[in-house]
């Protein structure tokens, strides 16, 4: 069984023949969440920027991108809050990414960060964009060229193309599991959480109604790379998601739920929401219904 839109995800032997092209964008959104400390609310889990492992090495001719500060909405209340249309331009014109610019992202963890970067293009109607099978992780073991060299780069001209599907908020969320609706809501994070034994985000557990495919079942831990079509297939049909109209995943604040979203778009699935903020959001409403 093959995946539907190949084209989102690319081999490290492509990227190493195409590393060169001046069409190709290369960009690093590593970020690293570290747990709080045993003083410090529960609930905030510090975030640290990528760039100085960035810095340290990485792929040659990548550009950083930061998820922190250039690619979220700062000024939100909870982090990682996707961008405005006119930010995002912003960041991707001093990137030099244009319209037309194939960009592959990848990370130097476990698969999110790049999905994330991913889905922000695809929120803003980039067409060429792909996630590098296996990151950081499995090109450094293929034992291909790293650098700590800056590429220089000249600023593009970017027009976003805003897609409001991408994207849930809570209120689309809780008509779902209230009504059914067609929907099915999907929990990314591991199944210690799913089932309450982490309340890093508020209360513990899941929202109510939704099931789980975690993120991090989507990889094979040996190599990073993403486990083969049949099996991903599987994951999502055992949950319901493979003949829901439309697909809502979410996690703790919108990340590990674009992986989510990223595989479900390789398997074909055209209409699925990231519930941006996700539990960080949800938990901490005690209106909201909770298992």
């Amino acid at each position: 069984m093959s995946l539907v839109h190949p084209q989102f995800l690319v081999s490290t032997d492509w990227l190493a023949d195409h590393l060169g092209d001046s069409d190709v964008r290369v960009l690093d959104s590593t970020v690293f969440l570290r747990p709080p400390a045993p003083d410090a609310d529960r609930r905030n889990y510090v975030q640290e920027s990528g760039r100085s492992r960035f810095d340290e090495a990485h792929i040659p001719n990548a550009l950083f991108a930061d998820l922190i500060h250039d690619l979220s909405d700062t000024s939100a209340r909870l982090p990682f809050t996707r961008p405005s249309a006119e930010q995002f331009a912003t960041a991707m014109s001093s990137l030099g990414i244009g319209n037309g610019t194939q960009v592959v992202c990848y990370d130097q963890g476990g698969a999110m960060w790049a999905t994330r970067m991913w889905w922000l293009l695809r929120s803003f109607g980039h067409e060429r964009a792909m996630v590098l099978d296996g990151g950081w992780k499995k090109w450094n073991a293929e034992g291909r060229p790293t650098n700590s060299e800056t590429a220089p780069v000249a600023p593009a001209a970017y027009e976003p193309r805003e897609r409001p599907s991408a994207w849930a908020d809570k209120g689309e969320v809780l008509s779902a599991i209230a009504t059914g609706g067609g929907a099915c809501v999907i929990n990314a994070l591991t199944p210690e959480q799913h089932s309450g034994g982490s309340s890093a985000y508020g209360r513990a557990g899941h929202i109510a109604g939704s099931v789980n495919v975690s993120a991090r079942d989507l990889l094979d831990p040996a190599t990073g790379a993403f486990l083969p079509a049949d099996v991903l297939r599987e994951r999502f049909s055992s949950a319901g998601a493979t003949g829901a109209d439309r697909v809502i995943t979410y996690c703790g604040g919108g990340i590990a739920a674009t992986a989510d979203a990223f595989v479900l778009s390789l398997l074909g699935h055209d209409n699925v929401g990231v519930y941006d903020n996700s539990l960080s959001e949800w938990a901490r409403d005690e209106s909201l219904p909770m298992e």
